[in-house]
């Protein structure tokens, strides 16, 4: 059981660092607002939570403007694809031994 606990990534432990991962691994990009909007956050907590993963280089930004309104947009990187994916299997092989 050690061994599996190893592959848990802390970055992770956050519901909401979680639920920020998991759309962005099932959508190839996303907006500040779909972000909010799909998680149900208020612009303070998910800002915080973003800028974590981005400081562990799992998230990267894109800041364009539409009609002079500002747009950021989040990508999962290589480094967070594959640390998320560790993270999942760790879960799963958890679970297996419950």
């Amino acid at each position: 059981m050690k061994n599996i606990l190893q592959n848990l990534d802390k970055a992770f432990d956050n519901k909401i660092r979680l639920g920020i991962m998991s759309v962005l691994s099932v959508n190839s990009r996303a907006t500040f607002n779909q972000l909010k909007e799909e998680l149900d956050l208020t612009d303070g907590n998910l800002a915080s939570h973003l800028k974590a993963l981005e400081k562990a280089e799992y998230v990267s930004v894109t800041k364009t403007f539409n009609d002079r309104k500002p747009n950021t947009s989040y990508e999962i990187t290589e480094a967070g694809k594959a640390a998320f994916e560790r993270h999942l299997l760790a879960l799963e092989e958890i679970l297996k031994q419950l």
